[in-house]
């Protein structure tokens, strides 16, 4: 079996070296660079299969590395998981908001690391392995290709706003909590806002709307609980 292949982008030379010990020791191929810019053309020519990301690298910062890999056709699939010493509100939801798939702020413990890299693995090789397509009021959600249509016209959504819709659509009518959506869509185990969904949701609705602006209603807020996928929607 094929090792795992981790890019580690991180200017804390002395965090990459443990980091590289640590998943070298746990079977992981680990390759890391120093900078944004060099991270991104490594991930773009190497396509690991998933990414540490600092938040605070020079030159290129994490968020613009993220924007730039959700943005091309080969990289925008990689699980990005987001490392940094900032820990506000606003820097979680705006690095899950430019597309990664996780979240953890320094100092973090490597054990708990390993388990957001696997849960984060685990949720691509589920998505991978389901050979069945949701469709509901014109929505298609295609898990063997990883791509929603609506209509004729393909969405472009990021790896986590994908498996929140495609949560959402399996079950029209039901109404899931945050904390639900967050266990779906983002990671087992991950500690998150709640916020953090709300974002995606807004995202989502705005691509929804970009296609018919009446689509923006597809996902319905439900006061004091969380989302649902509507079960029917007036478009007259």
């Amino acid at each position: 079996m094929s090792q795992t292949r981790m890019l580690i982008i991180e200017d804390e030379r002395g965090l990459v070296q443990s980091l590289t010990w640590y998943f070298n020791k746990e079977g992981f191929e680990v390759s890391a660079v120093h900078d944004g810019a060099e991270g991104l053309r490594k991930a773009q020519s190497a396509l690991p299969d998933v990414i540490l990301l600092d938040l605070m690298l020079p030159g290129m910062n994490g968020l613009e590395v993220c924007r730039a890999l959700r943005s091309g056709e080969k990289t925008k699939q990689i699980p990005i998981i987001m490392i940094t010493a900032k820990s506000e509100e606003t820097d979680q939801v705006v690095g899950f908001s430019m597309g990664a798939d996780d979240y953890v702020t320094k100092p973090f413990s490597n054990k708990i690391l390993l388990e957001r890299v696997k849960a984060v693995l685990r949720r691509m090789e589920t998505t991978q392995e389901t050979s069945d397509t949701s469709e509901h009021l014109g929505v298609k959600v295609d898990r063997v290709r990883h791509q929603v249509m609506v209509g004729e016209q393909r969405l472009d959504l990021t790896p986590t706003e994908f498996r929140l819709l495609e949560c959402l659509i399996r079950q029209p009518g039901r109404a899931f909590t945050r904390h639900q959506l967050m266990d779906s869509a983002i990671s087992e185990g991950s500690i998150v806002l709640e916020r953090t969904i709300d974002v995606h949701i807004k995202t989502l609705r705005k691509k929804l709307g970009d296609v018919r602006e009446e689509y923006t209603e597809l996902i319905e807020t439900v006061r004091g609980v969380g989302y649902r996928f509507r079960e029917t929607l007036n478009l007259e």
